[in-house]
């Protein structure tokens, strides 16, 4: 179904000399194996956790765009004191994109592979930023038919993660849960989720517009962090809920202390008698992302019953096990139009992804600023 032996693939260098350089390779196409598949990608979104692949510790203040409309190349300087924390990818052209969706061009010979010639799937596995990608039929997910590749783009990462989160809070014992940065495209999902399902969630938004978009979507609890009567809100709504596990996109900051604070403020409101040692409730944060980059402050003024620890998706899904994570994959699918549903501000090609005004709009990582990246035009 394709002719084409090479393709464009966008690939992420930082030198040995302290100098971050992406650019757009051309790529010969492999032959698929017996197990394996040539996608065409036509839909492959920007979420936070390429950037860190993508730019690594470059100072993008310093981001310079050469090169031709054609064949873009940006360079940026890598800070002498974070290059350490780069010395395993040096002088490597990383390929970057950790999923994608389109069409299948090229099948090997197993049943399972056959059977997805000329299908939608959805993917993952990293490379996506690239006009094609070679695939294990086992790692595809094939869309429901009349589902385009934009709307399965990000049918992994962010879906998984929101399932992730509702998963591990009755995994332990939580009865609802907490998520911040939730006026995002995964916190809208999240909020879609326990609606559905009839969790309690309260959302932690960083402005009154992003609370009056939840709000207007169904969310029944949202506390706005810039607000002064924010720690007394957050405690109403913990009280209401009662909510022990929370999700943490921001990271730095004081957010996750005093997420605990308001948990075991709320716990005790309830209390028979007092203790020294605060409540007996465990009250867990999960941090997930780095939006805020600074050092995680805690206030340790909630007892001895508590953690704070950190959550990723490719390690729940390991610990769960295969057949459950298929499960999680097949509401997914399911569901993609629905519950899971992505919403893009822009759709570009790969050279105007390389370009220093789009750059500067995603890689503020504001909510309501997602990218699709369109390989195919």
């Amino acid at each position: 179904m394709t002719d084409a032996t090479t393709g464009l693939q966008l690939r992420s260098l930082i030198k040995a000399s302290g100098e971050l350089e992406v650019s757009l390779a051309t790529v010969d196409i492999p032959e698929p194996g017996a197990d394996e598949v040539v996608v065409r990608v036509e839909a492959t979104p920007i979420n936070p956790s390429d950037l860190g692949l993508l730019f690594g510790a470059a100072d993008m203040t310093t981001a310079k765009a050469s090169g031709s409309p054609q064949a873009p190349v940006i360079t940026a300087k890598v800070p002498d004191a974070a290059m350490k924390a780069m010395a395993g990818r040096l002088d490597q052209a990383m390929p970057v994109g950790n999923e994608g969706a389109g069409t299948v061009v090229k099948a090997g010979s197993s049943a399972a592979a056959q059977a997805l010639l000329g299908k939608t799937v959805a993917m993952i596995g990293g490379a996506m930023y690239a006009q094609f990608r070679l695939i294990r039929a086992a790692d595809c997910l094939p869309l429901p038919a009349g589902t385009t590749a934009a709307e399965g783009a990000s049918c992994f990462v962010n879906p998984l993660t929101a399932l992730g989160m509702v998963e591990t809070m009755r995994r332990e014992g939580h009865k609802a849960l907490v998520h911040t940065a939730a006026a995002s495209n995964l916190g809208q999902m999240l909020n879609r989720i326990c609606l559905k399902d009839g969790i309690d969630l309260v959302n932690i938004v960083r402005s009154e517009a992003q609370a009056k978009l939840l709000r207007d979507i169904g969310a029944n609890y949202v506390v706005d962090s810039t607000s002064p009567d924010f720690m007394a809100d957050l405690t109403k709504a913990l009280e209401a809920t009662g909510a022990t596990i929370a999700f943490d996109a921001i990271g730095g900051g004081r957010l996750a202390g005093q997420i605990l604070t308001c948990m075991e403020a709320a716990i005790s409101k309830s209390a028979k008698e007092y203790s020294r040692y605060g409540s007996n409730v465990m009250k867990q944060v999960y941090i997930y992302g780095g939006l805020d980059t600074r050092p995680t402050e805690i206030v340790r003024n909630f007892g001895m019953i508590w953690a704070v620890g950190g959550w990723l998706l490719f390690p729940f899904l390991q610990k769960i096990g295969a057949a459950d994570a298929a499960k999680l994959r097949a509401r997914v699918a399911a569901e993609i139009k629905t519950t899971f549903a992505s919403n893009y501000t822009q759709v570009v090609s790969l050279q105007q992804a390389l370009t220093l005004d789009a750059i500067a709009v995603y890689n503020k990582r504001a909510t309501g600023e997602k990218f699709l990246i369109d390989p195919s035009r």
